[in-house]
């Protein structure tokens, strides 16, 4: 029987070390810079890129590829208790080089692009040179690929892609954008559409405005691009996406779990700070009973999360695996939200305020329960997954019903009940 929660010590020592790094190294940075992604900023390459060299030297840079692309290859359990770390921190995985959407950007590329492509586009990115955009989702229909417009057709020897794209992650500082887009309309709708490399020079994108910091609001115009351009085969975007979306979604799920962690500690140092009608709040049953079910609520979600990183490992299957992930998603943004809400409550009044980050992780909760799929859709597959393991009852008093069990039992047991004169 195998069944372990403990950490081998060779990789508890580096956890130990990402732990202390992000808290003296890069959770300052978080307060000096506005933007992490930004590589056009040259604070922000001076404050960076030293910590990032750091990070290579101890060969934890990159980790969710494999060493033939420069990082350890590590299994979705090992990412998961690093993103626990990382979590805390805005620039942290960027200092790490795991930071979305460059990390599911640079494993598409790897499964499906060109050796030109990847020299051109992988390498820069993997090196933290650049940074990327993913641009899927359009403004009328959310990530519903039912109602997608945005169109690429082939011309030539070119593809042409014509649409408005809506939260394009990333998009003013990248290099590159990864769009999806309609080739084939008439057939099914999820094989409708195909993936594209759009160097970011190319003439007729426009950025329309950032919705919210680097999500923007991109208008492609007659955008050409070569037709080698095509990431995947024709028709096979979501096959493609899947690649980026799996194990991503762990990795952010734990780093959700850091966040969620850090408001518990500040609540609780808060609760035995703070003195009000003669006593701390700490000895305040209804502030107990927060910090209790906040606990709770993170221990429980955080056990999901490396079982369901466990089970990546082990079977190495998204497709088997989608109800669990829907589970880890579904129940993502209700933990941060609810923890985040109970440590603005006892910090009181100032943690209404931007002198206190927990509005900024309310916030971030509504966006996590949108991203990447509604809470809504992933708790339909969720349901419908756990549904395919049952049958319907045809019988009108199904074979749980108690009078049709009882009976089933003293027949079963019918000459030990006659012997001791006994009916039930």
């Amino acid at each position: 029987m195998a069944w372990d929660f403990e950490t081998d010590p060779e990789f508890a020592e580096q956890l130990a070390w990402i732990d202390g790094f992000v808290r003296d190294e890069i959770e300052p940075i978080d307060l000096l810079i506005d933007d992490p992604w930004d590589v056009r900023d040259p604070l922000r390459n001076d404050l960076i890129v030293p910590l990032q060299d750091e990070v290579k030297k101890r060969e934890l840079w990159a980790c969710h590829l494999g060493p033939e692309l420069g990082g350890q290859g590590y299994g979705q359990v090992k990412l998961a208790l690093m993103n626990e770390l990382l979590g805390r921190s805005l620039a942290a995985p960027i200092v790490f080089g795991t930071q979305a959407p460059d990390s599911g950007n640079s494993e598409i590329l790897a499964h499906y692009g060109t050796a030109e492509q990847k020299q051109r586009y992988l390498e820069p990115l993997l090196d933290g040179r650049i940074v990327s955009c993913f641009s899927m989702t359009e403004p009328h229909g959310g990530a519903d690929p039912e109602v997608f417009t945005t169109r690429a057709e082939l011309d030539g020897d070119e593809w042409v892609i014509n649409g408005e794209k809506w939260f394009s992650s990333n998009a003013a500082p990248a290099a590159f954008f990864i769009v999806m887009a309609v080739t084939d309309p008439d057939a099914q709708p999820y094989r409708r559409q195909s993936m594209f490399i759009v160097p970011a020079e190319t003439p007729g994108i426009e950025i329309l405005r950032n919705v919210e910091g680097h999500h923007a609001y991109i208008r492609y115009t007659d955008v050409r691009v070569p037709s080698d351009h095509i990431l995947g085969a024709r028709g096979e975007a979501f096959v493609v996406a899947q690649t980026r979306l799996g194990g991503g979604r762990i990795h952010h799920a734990m780093r959700t779990i850091g966040l969620a962690r850090h408001c518990l500690d500040l609540m609780c140092r808060r609760a035995l700070s703070r003195h009000t009608q003669g006593e701390t709040l700490a000895d305040k049953q209804l502030v107990r009973a927060a910090i209790a079910e906040s606990w709770c609520q993170i221990e429980s979600f955080r056990l999901l999360v490396l079982r369901t990183a466990w089970k990546i490992d082990r079977y190495q299957d998204y497709k088997r695996l989608r109800g669990d992930i829907s589970a880890v998603k579904a129940m993502m943004p209700k933990v941060l939200h609810e923890v985040a809400s109970r440590a603005l409550q006892i910090h009181g009044s100032i943690g209404t305020t931007a002198e206190m980050p927990f509005l900024g992780y309310v916030r971030d909760s509504y966006t996590m329960a949108l991203a990447d799929g509604p809470t809504e859709v992933h708790l339909t597959n969720l349901a419908r997954a756990l549904l395919r393991n049952y049958q319907a009852d045809t019988d009108t008093f199904p074979d749980y019903h108690i009078p049709r069990r009882r009976q089933e039992a003293e027949e079963k047991f019918r000459l030990l009940l006659d012997k001791h004169a006994r009916s039930v």
